[in-house]
């Protein structure tokens, strides 16, 4: 047994449990009615709303940035982001910090639930309405007994070049 926890700890095999320990792992988060999963090997932190500088010339789910530790984060309202109405942060606002293609995004949403388990078995693809443009953000749906959880895609949620945008903001 301690050769195998030896073994873990060669910095080649550290990634490797890692990414073992963060499988099937999602940080749960409320945009009005629904629930959303991200994977949290995504998730660098999650901090409480703070002061946002606007930026010119940005789409409006784009609200700014922020200056989180002496590095300039772009921040999201998911919100907006996801085409439904814009509402007052409040105590319970939150900004969630990923890593989406190499950049860090914060993403204002309106609440933080849980980190949960959900396997692979337990999520489905999305439904296919044909209506497009938020179901690409849709990885799949999470069933966990009565609920369901909508599994973000975060390599979808930013195209390249939005990545490219936020790059030269950042």
């Amino acid at each position: 047994m301690a050769e195998v926890l030896e073994k873990l700890k060669e910095p080649e095999n550290m990634q490797e449990y890692e990414e073992d320990t963060q499988k099937d792992k999602y940080l749960t988060f409320v945009i009005g009615k629904e629930v959303y999963g991200i994977e949290i090997k995504f998730v660098t932190e999650i901090i409480g709303i703070q002061p946002i500088t606007q930026v010119p010339e940005l789409p409006n789910y784009v609200k700014g940035i922020i200056n989180l530790r002496g590095k300039i984060v772009p921040v999201i309202d998911v919100r907006l982001r996801f085409k439904k109405e814009p509402r007052d942060y409040n105590d319970r606002t939150c900004i969630v910090v990923i890593d989406i293609k190499e950049i860090s995004v914060g993403l204002i949403v309106d609440s933080v639930a849980e980190v949960v388990d959900i396997s692979e078995e337990d999520i489905v693809p999305p439904p296919n309405t044909n209506t497009g443009f938020n179901n690409r953000y849709i990885k799949g749906i999470g069933k966990m007994d009565e609920q369901v959880k909508l599994i973000i895609d975060c390599n979808e949620f930013l195209d390249d070049k939005q990545c490219d945008n936020l790059i030269d903001i950042g």
